[in-house]
């Protein structure tokens, strides 16, 4: 009996379709997956979409593809990738010959391009969508740092409230203001207080003990 009869064949198709394109696209493969990818597709198409049609298709599904790679490579936003995914979704889900045939198809596209993400963990990953992965370590070495270096070095030194604190308000150290918040505690105007604590720009403070 032709293997193609069988509905469950679309999913896995579709998968190991989707699954190489994908993976072409996140990890340098030298043109491996695409070649991979393109040839379970192209079977897909010849095998469910009517000759007249063929071409249409394959366009959308390709068109879907180039949508996710002009957002990786420009946009970073996941507009046009979201646009992309739905494009392919269409293509393997119209030229089905049933309902069951194109819910396989569109399963096989989804668990594909979930699956491409593995790729990312044994080869080189290309640089796309950096800014919404924000994958690169914010640390100092690599010139980057999550606090201030000037409120940094407030940590320890003594200023005077210019406002009453329920609990935020601002404190003068030297000839600057800066906006602070108390631990919960209601301290007067004019207090002297100790910076005991600093996350990005956020002040703490507590009053001085003498």
């Amino acid at each position: 009996m032709d293997i193609f009869t069988y509905d469950w064949i679309a999913v896995v198709i579709t998968c190991l379709g989707t699954l190489f394109l994908i993976g072409e696209i996140l990890v340098n493969a030298r043109g491996l997956f695409a070649l991979l990818g393109i040839g379970f597709m192209t079977v897909y198409f010849s095998v469910y979409v009517e000759a007249d049609s063929l071409m249409l298709m394959l366009a959308i599904y390709f068109i879907g593809i180039a949508f996710i790679i002009i957002d990786g490579k420009l946009l970073n936003d996941g507009t046009l990738a979201t646009i992309g995914v739905a494009c392919m979704l269409l293509a393997v889900a119209l030229p089905a010959p049933n309902v069951v045939a194109g819910v396989y198809a569109v399963l096989g596209v989804l668990i594909g391009a979930a699956g491409s993400f593995l790729f990312l963990k044994v080869f080189k990953r290309r640089d796309m969508w950096s800014k919404i992965t924000l994958k690169d370590r914010l640390t100092k070495e690599a010139g980057y740092n999550s606090m201030n270096a000037d409120y940094e070095q407030l940590v320890g030194r003594e200023a005077v409230t210019l406002t009453d604190f329920r609990p935020v308000g601002t404190i003068r150290l030297g000839n600057k203001d800066y906006s602070a918040v108390s631990n919960g505690q209601w301290i007067a105007k004019g207090t002297n207080v100790v910076i005991v604590q600093v996350d990005g720009t956020r002040i703490l403070i507590e009053a001085k003990h003498f």
